[in-house]
């Protein structure tokens, strides 16, 4: 395993990330019987180097995948092999948490432009033009 880099400065040192591996499902013939290729990764969102405000955007943004105990939970199991599934589940924790603490732009509400409305509305009403021209006349 490796350490993982948040941006910012901010790196989760490897021993708070803890790996289990279980057998995985899908097919693999006799393999997926005998290999524990699925790879669990799990980290207690508290021992994380981060903010209090940081490790509240964590717990609220990733509140799915995190258990009454607080540990966010990753698994992997689209590769065959335990090593591969350990560098995927690795890799997409490190994507979540960058993802989680990343200040994002407050949006701005616009309204929709009066001239947009009247061109929408007329467009409509050529519509329905065409479509009476089109019916039978009685």
């Amino acid at each position: 395993m490796r350490d993982l880099d948040l941006g910012n400065g901010i790196i989760v040192p490897q021993q708070l990330l803890r790996a289990t591996t279980s057998r995985s499902g899908g097919p693999g013939g006799q393999n997926v019987n005998k290999v524990e290729s699925r790879v669990t990764m799990e980290v207690d969102v508290d021992a994380l180097p981060l903010t209090g405000e940081q490790k509240a955007l964590v717990r609220e943004r990733l509140a799915g995948r995190i258990n009454r105990a607080g540990t966010l939970r990753v698994t992997s199991q689209a590769e065959r092999s335990q090593l591969a599934n350990r560098d995927r589940a690795v890799t997409r924790l490190e994507e979540l948490l960058r993802d989680a603490i990343e200040q994002r732009e407050i949006r701005k509400p616009t309204r929709t432009p009066k001239a947009q409305k009247r061109r929408r509305l007329e467009e409509k009403k050529r519509r329905g033009e065409t479509k009476r021209l089109r019916s039978r006349l009685e």
